[in-house]
């Protein structure tokens, strides 16, 4: 983990900010140990790839590649050659299954980018934003900022099995970092985020209040106050205690059970593609 130094706390001492992302807050929450795993004391193998991540990167790139587009030249008829471009097969079972997702994915990214506003462009696409906020400095890879109305929109694509509500949009910590921080960065108000589910071609919104925002910020400061002790405590005693595992059935398809006795009792093994929905 790495910290900075801030602002000048109690006696003049200067405060540390923790430097995190989304993704380190939400591995911490889910498992310490993986936390471990994944950035620190890195194991020398992993398991390998999962079809479902495979899956959400293609869409992803895809919609980022769309949208670099000039706007007279995003159709849907772009969209096979950008799936041709950037497929990868990684996880899937087989040949069968390769082609059934694809053409899923192409049904997906077509029925999304025909009811788009032809006339909209984004204000950025893949756009890193990194701002100090409390006690720690949230960065990250926002998927898509728009405005509307004088205001940001942060937009987060999402390509999971499950079908989303509001609730998801508005508890998301991820969501909120970003739209405290890119309010930050481009000097305009956040409020609204987005999560755009491909697969159900549901969008479900939320609109902060500065009190909601700053909820979740005191939820990334104390997630991120916990981590950073426990990183001490590595660095300064090899403390591997302080990095306990959290069980469950995520501990099927985690990168690191190979690695972790508990995780194997606590689940069972899955297929690269378990998580693919049918």
């Amino acid at each position: 983990m790495v910290c900075v130094q801030g602002q000048l706390g109690l006696e003049g001492i200067p405060t540390r900010l923790v430097r995190v992302t989304p993704a380190r807050l939400a591995t911490w929450a889910r498992c310490p140990r993986r936390y471990r795993m994944t950035y620190l004391d890195k194991p020398a193998s992993r398991s390998g790839a999962w079809a479902h991540s495979t899956l959400g990167a293609v869409v992803h790139n895809v919609l980022r590649a769309f949208f670099e587009l000039r706007p007279e030249k995003r159709s849907s008829e772009q969209l096979p050659a950008l799936l041709r471009h950037y497929w990868k097969s990684d996880g899937f079972g087989d040949a069968e299954q390769i082609a059934r997702y694809r053409e899923r994915a192409h049904g997906w990214l077509r029925s999304y980018v025909e009811r788009l506003d032809a006339d909209e462009t984004p204000l950025a696409v893949e756009r890193w934003v990194s701002a100090p906020m409390g006690s720690i400095i949230a960065e990250g890879r926002v998927d898509r900022i728009d405005e509307r109305d004088g205001e940001l929109v942060v937009v987060d694509y999402k390509t999971g099995r499950h079908a989303l509500t509001v609730d998801d949009a508005r508890n998301s910590l991820a969501l909120a970092l970003y739209a405290l921080a890119a309010r930050r960065n481009l000097r305009k108000p956040c409020r609204r985020v987005e999560l755009h589910h491909l697969p159900s071609g549901r969008d479900v919104g939320w609109d902060h209040t500065d009190e909601s925002l700053r909820e979740q910020l005191d939820r990334a400061e104390r997630l991120a106050g916990e981590l950073q002790a426990a990183t001490d405590a590595w660095e300064d005693r090899g403390d591997r205690d302080a990095f306990p595992p959290l069980t469950g059935r995520h501990c099927s398809w985690c990168d690191f059970r190979a690695h972790c006795a508990e995780g194997r009792q606590a689940a069972p093994d899955v297929e690269p593609w378990a998580l693919l929905g049918e």
